[in-house]
């Protein structure tokens, strides 16, 4: 990584995050100011964070994309999430008790990294009840991502972990799940062998439950699949 200057186009997507989102102008125009900040300019492999390592600065990601993964307790390297730019994460984890990073994040893409020290946020925060409104609402929505994957591995068999998986991916009416993981991420997902999950989809998709078109999965009767959720 190596530092580059702030430029407009790093301020303009810095605040669209939703830290930093709708804030009265007055408090937009110096808020820069009152970060101890820096931007990095972030190359395809770059390791941005490692898991278990402190948790010090803010970190924006501001263009790219990143992986994240984490090593579970029997030592397996499971992938969770894409982070897509503009947009904060592990933010929870600057103030939290054993304040360490949860994950590791690889760059997939060249990109651009805006960091800000936990001090400097810290005392931004205390002083702005809007910032500190957003990162209350952003602690929720993390807390809600890892009951969202507990929900999934609630369930004993292959089946009812992969349709909670579906279900909680549903982000329209349409009955349309647009996957992030490919069949072996989304086995180490769900804490299953990769065979026995490819069995099981082929099983829906034969049983007419669902229909796979590229990284689309279309639920083809979703009042049925829900009973295996139940």
């Amino acid at each position: 990584m190596n530092k580059i200057e702030c430029t407009e186009t790093c301020i303009r997507l810095l605040f669209n995050i939703p830290l930093f989102r709708d804030l009265p102008l007055n408090v937009q125009s110096g808020l820069l100011d009152r970060l101890d900040y820096t931007i990095y300019s972030i190359q395809r492999k770059d390791i941005i964070a490692k898991q278990n390592t402190p948790c010090k600065h803010l970190y924006v990601l501001l263009k790219g994309k990143l992986r994240v993964d984490i090593i579970d307790a029997l030592g397996n390297e499971v992938m969770i999430e894409y982070i897509v730019a503009p947009r904060a994460y592990a933010t929870p984890h600057l103030f939290s008790t054993d304040n360490t990073l949860p994950a590791t994040f690889t760059a997939l893409e060249d990109g651009i990294l805006f960091t800000a020290t936990k001090e400097s946020l810290f005392k931004l925060i205390a002083e702005e009840p809007d910032i500190l409104k957003n990162f209350l609402c952003i602690t929720g929505n993390c807390n809600k991502c890892t009951v969202t994957r507990l929900r999934a591995l609630s369930h004993k068999n292959v089946r009812n972990r992969l349709v909670q998986y579906l279900f909680e991916n549903l982000k329209t009416e349409s009955g349309v799940v647009f996957m992030e993981h490919n069949q072996v991420q989304l086995a180490e997902y769900l804490c299953v062998t990769r065979p026995a999950l490819s069995k099981e989809i082929n099983k829906l998709q034969k049983e007419k439950l669902i229909r796979i078109d590229g990284n689309e999965v279309h639920l083809l009767d979703p009042a049925l699949l829900k009973k295996y959720i139940e």
